[in-house]
């Protein structure tokens, strides 16, 4: 285990079930993994960063989505906010927020509105010029982290294109309104955010001008897509060391659990699963950290078949724990609501189906 593993492990412990319950993290834990760079850990070591590689950045987050999924769905958010300002700022932009996100500032980023979901060129939010200020007008949906967030990343129109502005949450006209109960990743502080004239100096624009906003979304949904894949990744093996465990110990007719044959057709499929996943991560983050063309295929790839995984994985540990697995707080019960969402968040499992039979129809040429 990795000295980051080992803080992770002590700072969750056995807590997870009382954040899912409560809908709250604490912010002394959020603090001591932000001032030790492990919320953005691939921020590089020349920006205050701990310079991780997608792999290794990749494999504790799974770790993190094994103990609990709330706390690894604030390190996506912040890890999407720090690679946004890494593509998209300028050089000040880059030395003076990554170092910020890198030591402890905490942030979101704002895509989702009421009418913009997966379709995000439906976006109403705008970033206006001003002066040597830009105002900025909206509401986003679904939000996560923007509870516990001093900053978000809001993605809005600008000029003829689109931009990626730094809102302080505390800026007159930003209301933060948290979402109680959500179905999963209870504790993850997912908010609705109202932008009413929010008035921001103009340097807060990352990079200072209009771009296409397909190039933008997809230079920061990339990143979220292989946090979330490594994060179901977690979840799997949450399940599976649950389910294998359970169908060990607990007898049927004389016999464990896992030796009636349906019951270890359970458990091999969890097993394939979880590996599958692995798999499809450890991929997509060579291409990463390769540089590769295909990485931003390999990421939608992993995403999807990551949290189609957990998804159905989640519903077959529930299923061989049965009754112990359906109370409210048991790792299975929690990993079945979070895994959902999964399937939800940084594009739909329909719009990443989409966006890979694009990309095989695209390579046909290739294999004529």
């Amino acid at each position: 285990m990795t000295d980051r593993a080992a803080l992770v492990g002590d700072l969750v412990g056995d807590r997870a079930d009382e954040w899912d319950r409560t809908g709250l993290l604490p912010a002394d834990v959020l603090l001591k993994l932000g001032e030790n760079g492990l919320l953005c850990a691939q921020v590089p070591v020349k920006h205050g960063g701990l310079g991780l590689s997608s792999r290794e950045n990749g494999e504790f987050t799974a770790e993190v989505g094994r103990l609990c999924s709330s706390l690894r769905s604030v390190m996506t958010s912040q890890g999407m906010a720090a690679w946004t300002i890494q593509r998209l700022g300028d050089r000040r932009q880059r030395e003076n927020h990554l170092r910020r996100l890198a030591t402890g500032t905490l942030a979101a980023v704002g895509f989702s509105e009421r009418h913009a979901g997966s379709d995000l060129s439906a976006m109403e939010t705008t970033i206006t010029a001003d002066g040597d200020e830009v105002m900025v007008n909206g509401h986003k949906v679904w939000t996560t982290a923007a509870h516990y967030a001093d900053v978000i990343v809001v993605f809005g129109r600008y000029e003829d294109g689109a931009a990626a502005a730094l809102v302080p949450a505390d800026a007159p006209g930003v209301t933060i309104e948290r979402i109680v109960d959500p179905l999963g990743c209870r504790a993850a502080g997912h908010a609705n955010i109202r932008l009413d004239s929010v008035r921001l100096p103009a340097e807060n624009v990352l990079g200072g001008a209009g771009a296409a906003l397909p190039l933008l979304v997809t230079s920061a949904l990339a990143y979220g897509r292989m946090s979330v894949a490594w994060g179901c990744v977690g979840i799997l093996a949450a399940c599976l060391a649950a389910a294998t465990g359970h169908a060990a110990r607990r007898e049927q007719f004389g016999q464990p659990l896992a030796s009636h044959q349906l019951v270890a057709g359970h458990l091999a499929d969890l097993y394939v699963a979880e590996q599958t996943a692995r798999r499809a991560c450890e991929h997509a983050s060579r291409c990463w950290d390769e540089g590769s063309p295909e990485m931003v295929t390999a990421a939608v790839l992993a995403k999807h078949v990551s949290a189609t995984q957990a998804a159905a994985g989640a519903a077959t540990a529930v299923q061989v724990l049965a009754s112990a697995g359906s109370l409210d707080g048991h790792v299975v019960a929690r990993a079945y609501r979070d895994a959902k969402l999964m399937e939800i968040i940084e594009g739909s499992s329909e719009l990443c189906r989409l966006l890979l039979a694009q990309h095989a129809v695209s390579r046909k040429g290739e294999r004529a």
